[in-house]
């Protein structure tokens, strides 16, 4: 794959070098570009009859390399971040794409969208008070736990909605989220 297409200027000078008989060794020298080059140039001019670049095969991609390349890294930093919020990062770059086309750019390196699993969230105090409950009673019989009344039928959402949070990851990794954990 080529990395760079010579001007148009520069590639009449090599044909023009090649017409007075110049060699390819010599016009890469003069020039200050490779050989293989030149001769490449030589070869198109004479198989064509034109140095124009000629039309390639295929749709060239909506992405460039760059906006593809950013693209990956806010979904691999931001794990959480939505499509919508993609798309809108690439318009403001100037590339206006459709949800569909940076998918597509995310699973061509392997990330995919995939339901983050949900824990509950507990802070210090929360840690703290569940320790202070353990050691207290630690020494506690049998007995003594058959008289404690049990329950475990309530539901509560104390942080918001309890829905469904996506985020980028490739397969076979894991993601926990937190029932108010913002994401990194």
């Amino acid at each position: 794959m080529k990395s760079k297409e010579h001007t148009r200027q520069v590639r009449d000078k090599v044909t023009e070098k090649f017409k007075a008989g110049l060699a390819y060794k010599k016009i890469s020298q003069a020039l200050n570009i490779p050989r293989s080059t030149v001769q490449a140039i030589i070869q198109k001019w004479k198989e064509y009859g034109t140095t124009v670049n000629l039309p390639r095969q295929g749709r060239p991609p909506k992405l460039t390399g760059r906006t593809r390349r950013v693209l990956i890294r806010n979904a691999a930093k931001r794990p959480m971040v939505t499509l919508d919020e993609l798309q809108r990062s690439t318009a403001q770059v100037g590339e206006s794409v459709h949800r569909t086309t940076i998918s597509r750019a995310l699973h061509k390196v392997g990330l995919y969208g995939r339901v983050a699993r949900r824990k509950p969230l507990l802070t210090e105090n929360h840690k703290k008070s569940h320790f202070q409950f353990a050691t207290s009673h630690v020494g506690d019989t049998a007995n003594m736990w058959k008289k404690v009344l049990w329950s475990e039928e309530t539901k509560m959402e104390l942080f918001g909605q309890n829905a469904k949070h996506y985020v980028w990851r490739k397969t076979n990794t894991v993601r926990v989220l937190g029932l108010s954990d913002p994401g990194p």
